[in-house]
């Protein structure tokens, strides 16, 4: 038998999963760690808390088997943070993680010195204060003695595979969320690095993702139980491998996350950009494909405030029953029709991404009168999250980027309720993944075919992803949810300024 291992980086633990070729989970094993904020709206972690993580999972898994039958490793992670070495490859500073928000003068100084248009064509992205380029600037900007020391720039994922191979690698799926990928070419871009002044020397070599990039040293392997010499790919950003792991690998399908925050990401075998940057384009994890992905920070984190805000009553109830709250609150919403009684909601609670690109903007519901009940203000939320959602579908479609297929996974993707509202307002039949493993999988796919097991990323999705519960749309459905839909879009026109009246205060 042999096996392959998906490590999954993420910003409150790594879990590392051993499979074997069928894509099967053999064991798995989650270290946590945390996270500083040592000033609001700054988000920072310490690399070696993520190696030291991945050396106790990779330990706990690889006790489980034969180390000579672990064929290959893939490594998914959050994507966009910073991390500096130094020439002794020591971390220089903590690293500044994806929901840092301290950059927006240099998003300003990056779309000046680069210019908003070129940035877009070049990297498919305006400057935005997630990704890494305008974290390498703040160093620059505010830190030069530590930028000075910097020898070698790398991502999340990256430093832990330099630490097992020695090597400073990256792919293109989580390169292309630095801002510094020419994302068609799939290359760094002379352009903005030398507009930026970054000398390109700091940053790794790019790859695609089922590449590989190097292979477990000696030291690494003591540390792990690993064998030396046991081959590591590429890997992907976290969205990336989880497209893989639900097997959006092709044209014409796409996921839909709900988790706290919502994703819905489509895989294109052409290169598109929204010209008004209101969806991101990357390079994908197949080699030679992109994906566009629009993002809501507030999908189930909307339903998460309600419930633990005003269902006490259903907590208790849940609790007495030994379920799940959320089984008696989807009950409860199923009582109310689509519409929810002609009440709406803007699922804003933390500002929006796409479409809006507004940090200013904030949850509302719309139409409430006293007629309405707690039913009807439960099924709004999840229906006003489906309408955020379908913004970014629309987007796509205007795009010409075709979906007939697709996949749903979360927290959300166990209500059949939450379902069938995604399959209604898409008019396109939805599926769930049988492997909840996500971007494990993914990452354990891309070193299948990196092994040489599979031949490709599509053959051993073939294999390795299998689904469940397809839920077809009603046109019926449709059309009276888009009526409701029409409304929920104008509601944000009619506000935007009112937003920023009250942010004012």
């Amino acid at each position: 038998m042999k096996y392959i291992i998906g490590i999954d980086l993420g910003t409150s633990g790594t879990k590392t999963v051993l499979f074997d070729s069928d894509g099967n989970v053999i064991t798995s094993e989650l270290y946590e760690y945390p996270m500083y904020q040592p000033e609001n709206g700054w988000a920072e972690q310490d690399p070696d808390d993520w190696y030291n993580a991945s050396v106790t999972t990779l330990k706990a898994v690889v006790s489980k088997v034969n180390a000579e039958d672990i064929v290959c490793i893939g490594i998914s992670g959050q994507m966009h943070g910073l991390v500096m070495l130094d020439e002794d490859g020591k971390v220089i500073r903590p690293s500044i993680i994806w929901c840092d928000q301290r950059t927006a003068k240099e998003c300003e100084q990056i779309t000046q010195l680069v210019g908003k248009d070129r940035l877009m064509e070049i990297t498919g992205n305006p400057a935005i204060t997630g990704f890494t380029a305008s974290k390498i600037m703040w160093v620059k900007n505010n830190e030069p003695e530590n930028y000075a020391k910097c020898r070698h720039i790398l991502l999340p994922k990256d430093y832990v595979r330099y630490k097992l191979t020695g090597e400073f690698a990256t792919d293109v799926s989580d390169a292309s969320g630095m801002q510094l990928l020419d994302i068609k070419n799939r290359c760094w871009s002379d352009e903005v690095l030398e507009k930026l002044g970054i000398d390109k020397a700091l940053l790794a070599k790019v790859y695609e993702s089922p590449e590989v990039t190097g292979a477990v040293t000696e030291e690494a392997a003591k540390l792990t139980g690993l064998k030396a010499g046991t081959i590591v790919v590429g890997g992907a950003g976290d969205n990336a491998a989880a497209a893989v792991g639900v097997g959006v690998v092709k044209d014409n399908t796409a996921f839909t996350t709900i988790g706290t925050s919502g994703v819905v990401f489509a895989h294109t075998s052409e290169m598109t950009v929204d010209p008004e940057g209101r969806v991101h384009t990357f390079c994908c994890a197949v080699p030679n494909a992109w994906h566009v992905m629009g993002v809501t920070q507030a999908a189930g984190l909307s339903l998460k405030w309600f419930c633990s805000n005003f269902c006490a009553a259903e907590k208790e109830t849940a609790a007495g029953m030994g379920a799940d709250i959320y089984e008696l609150t989807n009950m409860e919403a199923e009582k109310s029709p689509i519409g929810a009684n002609r009440l709406l909601y803007l699922p804003y609670l933390m500002g929006e991404r796409t479409p809006h690109l507004d940090p200013d903007c904030r949850g509302v519901f719309f139409g409430l009168s006293a007629m309405h009940t707690k039913r009807d203000m439960i099924r709004a939320v999840m229906e006003g999250v489906s309408y955020s959602l379908r913004d970014y579908f629309e987007i796509l479609k205007g795009m010409n980027i075709t979906i007939s297929d697709m996949a749903v996974c979360g927290g959300g993707a166990s209500s059949t309720l939450w379902r069938g509202m995604l399959a209604d307002n898409y008019n396109c039949s939805v599926k769930i993944p049988v492997s909840k493993e996500g971007p494990a999988l993914g990452a354990a796919i891309l070193a299948a075919v990196g092994a040489g097991l599979y031949e490709s990323v599509e053959a051993a999705c073939d294999t390795m992803v299998s689904y469940k519960n397809h839920q077809q749309p009603n046109y019926n459905n449709f059309e009276e949810y888009s009526k409701y839909y029409d409304v929920y879009k104008n509601v944000y026109k009619g506000l935007k300024n009112v937003y920023k009246d009250l942010n004012r205060i």
